[in-house]
């Protein structure tokens, strides 16, 4: 729930639609609007293409509190791999990297 709320709020500030948000991921509106209402839940694949759109963190999406000290401390590698995802213009593209590691960190 909380993160459903967050994801509104993030993206009022910003300006942008449901239906925005929803062409800029490759997703119908109504998706966008069962996230932000907790009736879906997002994966971390999906959290991680809407930080990229909304331009914010991960963690912007959790309550405040402690970080955790792995994510307090980003490698040099982590970092190039976020840059350069971000990079990727393409959301169809983009999309589709984000499955692969989503896959990839499972095996």
């Amino acid at each position: 729930m909380w993160v459903g709320r967050a994801l509104a709020s993030l993206r009022q500030q910003r300006g942008l639609s449901q239906s925005a948000l929803a062409k800029n991921l490759g997703l119908s509106f109504q998706q966008v609007q069962k996230y932000e209402g907790g009736q879906n839940r997002l994966s971390a694949g999906r959290l991680f293409e809407l930080a990229t759109v909304l331009e914010c963190s991960i963690g912007d999406f959790f309550p405040p509190g402690p970080a955790p000290a792995q994510a307090v401390s980003m490698t040099a590698e982590k970092r190039t791999i976020s840059q350069n995802f971000i990079r990727i213009e393409d959301k169809v593209l983009r999309r589709s990297v984000a499955h692969i590691i989503e896959a990839l960190a499972q095996t």
